[in-house]
């Protein structure tokens, strides 16, 4: 299993140097302890001016199941409606314009227009969308991201780490077994009012 894990990012990584791939992006809030659960989030104006300018600079985002049904009716109802703050409304208007693609072998049918449900294997679909012409790729969510860094197909890493000790809560790659430690390398931080830090 490893030796294959090891065969795909050489794979992939020889792929990109001879073809021009679109980047996969993986941006997530966390708190200082690691969790990942929404409900221990925070989210204010500035958190979601962040994430509505990482919006305009992909054209593909991919999900999980669990992800997309948070996501999905409440964004794009936001976007109809403009019933938020105007930092959420410009993010719901930015989110509901963007093509999705769901990972998931139990939902039956897409609520968002510009959703295609993928029940094929994860890492042959997003190599193909990766070699398709367009923006950057947007992943988001803990089970698919998980999969796809284990499989080395991430590029880049977006972290915006919140001022909160959750002391409990589910964590990034607990449902996988990484072979190689990851060394990042940061190229860009930016420290929001909130005391919340973005890690690119």
């Amino acid at each position: 299993h490893c030796r294959k894990l090891r065969a795909c990012r050489r794979d992939h990584n020889r792929n990109r140097k001879s073809i021009n791939m679109r980047n996969l992006i993986f941006a997530i809030n966390v708190t200082l302890d690691g969790c990942c659960d929404h409900t221990k989030q925070f989210a204010d104006e500035e958190t979601h001016e962040y994430f509505t300018q990482l919006m305009h600079d992909v054209d593909l985002l991919v999900y999980g199941r669990k992800t997309y049904e948070l996501m999905v009716p409440f964004w794009p109802e936001v976007a109809k409606n403009q019933s938020m703050t105007k930092a959420s409304n410009d993010f719901a208007t930015a989110f509901d314009c963007i093509n999705k693609v769901v990972f998931s072998r139990t939902l039956e049918s897409a609520e968002d227009k510009n959703t295609r449900i993928v029940r094929t294997n994860l890492r042959d679909e997003v190599l193909r969308l990766k070699q398709e012409q367009g923006k950057n790729i947007l992943t988001g969510g803990v089970s698919i991201p998980s999969q796809l860094i284990e499989l080395g197909l991430v590029d880049e890493y977006l972290f915006v780490v919140g001022p909160i000790v959750a002391g409990e809560g589910r964590r990034l790659l607990d449902s996988v077994s990484l072979r190689d430690t990851l060394q990042l390398r940061l190229v860009e931080s930016k420290i929001f009012k909130s005391g919340c830090v973005a890690l690119r």
